[in-house]
């Protein structure tokens, strides 16, 4: 998370970021931006750092009590109204701290201190006496947030209990102290604004981000008929499909059947972050998984998709564009189709700060394959990410079932064939020595500097062990071939 702050700082202050100094206590106009940031497009406010991204720092015999402030005021109507829950967290930036706020997009038109604040480039201004800034606003959250119809006639008979529980334990294994955990389900509910009244209408009710989230298949169906995301494998029967999932129910149980898909067909790979061995495959699953269900446009009768085949794992949404084209971490501007339904999922742990797939995705698809993954918005939202191609096209499993001589027998190409995301083998060291021969061979080398950079010793050892089976395969070139003991000889990869 270090990273991110840092990388926002990087860009400096837009429409989605502010920064505010902020010693003892919290700044005076901070529920502006607050309600700013709700109003528009969401955002990230960063307390203790100048305008000009100095860092100052925020106090910290006053963080405490800046925190307990915040979640004061949040649940206080005078300051922010509708009231919002939101998290404050502190974060050491180059040694001073710095207290970061993540604020969604709201469906909701939200007033602080009796006033309505709208957000651009430029920062927060007061639209309350502009009747057309403020009429646009409304129609705006009117006609983007479908996941806040209400259905008067449904109640919490219509819910799983079961889920409410998976729910609050996962919010509780992500924060101890959370406060779904002594909430009864009707105060989840309704803190989470799932629950909510049409003050034009006066109608009130269970929302459908609450019956997509909560609901029993029955009620869901009743209340969106199209709702289905399809998982498909498609491995040799190219034209339909060798395995598939037609997946009807509530958005939590999705998940959890989307990540097992895709668990099921697609090779993993450990990998160490920080001190922690992770599943990159399970991170871009995470990832892609969670924006198919969080961010797709509810009105729509178009399928979500989520298609494997053996190069890629591709997810198609129905989508609503703000803009058309490709999308790259650095054009990227984050924006939340249903907000509510984003915000259960980041209290239970399944996603993270409004804009950090596209970032996340990018990063973890470099370790996982060596290459980038595609985003391209339009009339469908398509994410394209490579998937990892192994020896002969084997799958990781048929290659850990082979023992070291079978492996390097099979072993062709180039340095590429024997990526460590592609090769968990039995003897995986000698593996890892090949690989970093290759690598380091990519000019021409003695078998003196070759054995310096692996740190081996015996040179007859060496020779018969990795540069001869090298030489063999073609891995490696001589670049004297005529005369394979000369004292000159060199070797090189390319």
């Amino acid at each position: 998370m270090v990273d991110i702050i840092n990388n926002i700082i990087k860009q400096g202050e837009k429409i989605n970021t502010e920064f505010k100094e902020a010693k003892q206590q919290l700044p005076k106009n901070l529920f502006e931006t607050v309600c700013a940031f709700l109003n528009r497009f969401g955002g990230n406010i960063l307390l203790g750092i100048k305008d000009n991204k100095d860092i100052t720092g925020v106090d910290e015999k006053s963080v405490a009590q800046m925190k307990k402030d915040f979640a004061n005021l949040c649940n206080n109507p005078s300051k922010i109204s509708p009231t919002v829950y939101l998290n404050i967290a502190e974060y050491k930036i180059k040694g001073k701290t710095v207290l970061y706020i993540n604020v969604p997009d709201s469906p909701e038109v939200h007033r602080s201190g009796g006033r309505i604040y709208d957000r651009n480039e430029d920062g927060d201004f007061d639209i309350t006496d502009n009747s057309n800034l403020v009429l646009d606003m409304y129609l705006r959250k009117k006609e983007v947030h479908i996941e806040d119809k209400i259905f008067p006639y449904a109640t919490m008979e219509n819910l799983r209990e079961d889920l409410f529980e998976k729910a609050r334990r996962w919010a509780i294994l992500k924060n101890e102290n959370h406060p779904w955990k002594n909430m009864t389900n009707e105060q989840i509910i309704k803190s989470s604004g799932l629950y909510r009244e049409d003050v034009m209408t006066k109608e009130k009710g269970l929302t459908l981000a609450a019956i997509l989230l909560f609901g029993k298949d029955e009620i869901i169906m009743s209340c969106l008929s199209h709702f289905k995301t399809d998982a498909i494998y498609r491995n040799e029967n190219m034209d339909r499909y060798d395995d598939r999932d037609v997946i009807i129910t509530n958005l939590i149980d999705s998940y959890e059947r989307l990540m097992q898909f895709v668990q099921k067909h697609t090779n993993d790979k450990f990998y160490l972050e920080g001190s922690h061995s992770v599943s990159i495959r399970d991170k871009i699953a995470r990832e892609l998984c969670c924006n198919l269900l969080i961010h797709r446009e509810l009105t729509s009768g178009i399928t979500s998709r989520l298609i494997i085949t053996k190069d890629s794992i591709y997810t198609e949404n129905p989508n609503m564009p703000r803009m058309r084209g490709f999308i790259t971490v650095k054009n990227c501007i984050p924006y939340s189709k249903n907000p509510k339904i984003a915000k259960i999922f980041r209290e239970i742990g399944l996603a993270d700060e409004l804009g950090s797939g596209v970032r996340n995705i990018t990063n973890y698809s470099e370790i996982y394959s060596g290459k980038e993954p595609i985003f391209e918005e339009g009339d469908l939202f398509k994410a394209t990410v490579p998937l990892v191609k192994v020896l002969n096209d084997m799958t990781v499993a048929e290659v850990n079932k082979m023992t070291v001589k079978e492996l390097n027998a099979s072993l062709i190409g180039n340095s590429k064939a024997y990526n460590k995301a592609q090769v968990q083998a039995h003897d995986k060291a000698h593996v890892d020595i090949n690989i970093k021969i290759i690598e380091f061979c990519n000019k021409e080398k003695n078998i003196f500097e070759i054995m310096e950079y692996i740190g081996y010793k015996n040179r007859t050892r060496f020779r018969r062990d990795y540069i001869k089976p090298l030489v063999e395969k073609g891995l490696l070139k001589m670049t004297i071939p005529d005369k394979p003991t000369s004292k000159n000889q060199k070797y090189i990869s390319k």
